[in-house]
């Protein structure tokens, strides 16, 4: 793990974060990479609510939809309780950790749903087909850029927790590939990708965006790379002997 990894994992475990994340949301927050621009672009003719499962306060994908009502949802009390001190009343923050037991009810808070983001660094293609019957105009959703282009994902677990399941923290989500192949099985097409390599984004498939194949819109995830100076390859070697679901 890099001095950077190092610091930014100190920094989250420690009552400084709260206060970091406070101050950096009173000067604006924005996502990670471009997804809140992608968003923008493509949450135009749709309804103008938004559900994000997985999110951080002042770096969350949906920043950028500012006319949107919205409903946060993360597992972490300190980034819920942060959320309510800053973020705009149009958006509710709720604490849950998400299961399929429970991701049903969380994704029918909205009568019709603009916007799907999913980021839970785990059973991030399970809780995406369980959702897909709620037909959301937008889907965003994490991608697993070490699995390569690979057609699978970790198995469901009510429990997951990426640092419990491999020291790398390498080890949870789905391929682009897994995740590709479900939506367009669900009427949708994929249209883009995060510079960053962490998101994919789809829209229906009477979309007139052009459908992009996962081998042409693969990236490897360069914030991934730069904390740990490894590339996809090395790092799909350090989790491949852990067991995955084949979703061909």
């Amino acid at each position: 793990m890099s001095i950077q990894s190092r610091v930014h994992s100190f920094l989250r475990s420690t009552p400084l974060r709260y206060y970091y994340h406070l101050l950096k949301a009173r000067v604006g927050g924005a996502p990670q990479s471009d997804e809140s621009v992608i968003l923008s672009r493509l949450a135009i003719n749709c309804p103008r609510t938004f559900i994000e499962f997985g999110f951080h306060p002042t770096e969350y994908n949906c920043i950028g939809l500012a006319d949107f009502n919205g409903l946060l949802v993360d597992g972490d009390d300190t980034t819920v309780r942060l959320a309510k001190a800053v973020l705009p009343k149009r958006i509710e923050s709720r604490q849950s950790f998400i299961t399929l037991d429970n991701i049903k009810r969380l994704g029918a808070h909205f009568p019709k749903l603009g916007v799907l983001s999913i980021d839970v660094d785990g059973n991030d293609y399970w809780f995406l087909k369980e959702l897909l019957p709620v037909r959301p105009t937008v889907i965003s959703v994490e991608y697993n850029a070490s699995l390569g282009l690979r057609p699978i994902t970790v198995p469901y677990d009510p429990s997951f927790d990426r640092k419990q399941k491999h020291e790398s923290g390498w080890y949870h989500g789905a391929s682009i590939t897994a995740l590709t192949n479900l939506c367009i099985a669900n009427g949708y097409k994929l249209v883009a990708v995060s510079a960053a390599g962490g998101n994919i984004f789809f829209l229906p498939l009477s979309s007139s965006l052009p459908a992009l194949e996962p081998a042409q819109a693969y990236r490897e995830n360069s914030l991934r790379k730069r904390w740990s100076g490894t590339t996809a390859a090395e790092q799909w070697n350090r989790i491949k002997h852990m067991p995955f679901v084949d979703t061909t």
